[in-house]
């Protein structure tokens, strides 16, 4: 929900590059999407659907992630419209469980508080392999992974 329709629709269709894919003028609301497929719905409060008190910021912990193809086009977008960020671009690397993953991200939020990670693919690291103590065990994500043996002390 957000509490100024017409400026999160500017903010959302503007720097992040979303299109309306269907809109409720009348009621405040879009669907709004990206090429990559990443899909929002905005809605203008308006009493109906508001489960708990909403006080700005509305975001309560919540992080929405949004996958972009070229994530240096949509912060050129933000610094353009001197759109404060909360976390400039960078490269961050997690552990995803089988292997390293990398991606590049920055973390800006929108006019009701709302933190957006937007963030452009990933890499992936080395596979993590793990051994029973005689041989080695894929991870079995990658063809690249192969058995290989482990020598005995």
């Amino acid at each position: 929900m957000v509490s100024d329709y017409p400026r999160s629709l500017a903010f959302w269709t503007g720097p992040l590059g979303f299109t309306a894919a269907f809109t409720g003028p009348g009621q405040k609301f879009a669907c709004q999407t990206r090429p990559e497929g990443a899909q929002v719905m905005i809605y203008e409060r308006d009493g109906d659907w508001e489960t708990v008190l909403l006080d700005p910021p509305f975001r309560r912990g919540r992080i929405i992630k949004i996958y972009v193809a070229d994530v240096d086009v949509v912060r050129q977008a933000q610094t353009a419209l001197n759109w404060p960020l909360c976390v400039d671009l960078h490269e961050k690397w997690r552990d995803l469980r089988s292997r390293l993953g990398s991606q590049r991200e920055f973390l800006v939020q929108d006019a009701d508080g709302y933190l957006l990670m937007v963030v452009q693919g990933s890499a992936k690291g080395p596979c993590r392999r793990q051994t029973d103590g005689l041989r080695g065990v894929t991870c079995g994500t990658q063809p690249s992974c192969r058995v290989y043996r482990i020598r005995r002390p």
